[in-house]
């Protein structure tokens, strides 16, 4: 079979040219807010035409879903649950997850901003968020299957209540406040978070 370089290189520069949209989308949507930021601005700042950044990737509202996409569906998430489920350490898997969701918050906390904030004053938004949320908790429902069958989860607790306690203390706000507001290094908020949700989770002799 004959390589079709023409095709490849259309192909490569399609892709250069759509991540150079979403890059100039985030950048933008997280300095200037989304409300703020024009399609004409996206396309100066990714060096295309804006009738481009609309074919691409369906305009502004387009853009932050796939941002969302991006964050949501990131191999961490895959990756973690997959290391948990081999683990015997109901300790260790706590710590991991503060771990997981810290990285997580330091990569895409840009994106996460942007949604909670813009939510609730747009409808589209408002469904990518909810998006977001639900594959957001459901992915702490492996990790608390995992301790409860490790037998680990303190005495009259579910798997939903674990999952109530993991999204509260890993959820959006907990490494917001301590972070943004405290003014905390992500380090020690995870650090402090691991903590608190070992004890609250886990069984004095897990």
């Amino acid at each position: 079979m004959v390589h079709d370089g023409g095709t490849s290189r259309r192909k490569e520069y399609a892709e250069t040219t759509r991540q150079a949209i979403i890059d100039a989308a985030r950048r933008l949507f997280s300095e200037r807010g989304y409300f703020a930021t024009k399609v004409d601005d996206i396309a100066t700042f990714a060096r295309v035409s804006p009738a481009t950044v609309y074919a691409v990737s369906g305009g502004k509202q387009g853009l932050l879903h796939t941002l969302m996409e991006i964050w949501t569906t990131a191999h961490v998430v895959s990756a973690t649950i997959s290391r948990i489920e081999q683990m015997d350490v109901p300790e260790d898997i706590v710590r991991l997850v503060a771990a997981a969701c810290r990285g997580m918050r330091e990569d895409c906390g840009d994106v996460v901003r942007v949604l909670l904030t813009t939510a609730p004053h747009d409808k589209s938004v408002a469904v990518s968020l909810a998006i977001a949320t639900d594959r957001y908790r459901q992915a702490f429902v492996p990790i608390a299957q995992r301790l409860l069958q490790l037998g680990a989860l303190r005495d009259g607790m579910d798997l939903n209540q674990a999952v109530d306690v993991l999204w509260f203390y890993f959820g959006y706000s907990g490494l917001f406040t301590l972070h943004d507001e405290n003014g905390w290094t992500y380090y020690r908020a995870e650090q402090w978070l691991g903590d608190q949700a070992v004890h609250a989770l886990l069984r004095t002799d897990a």
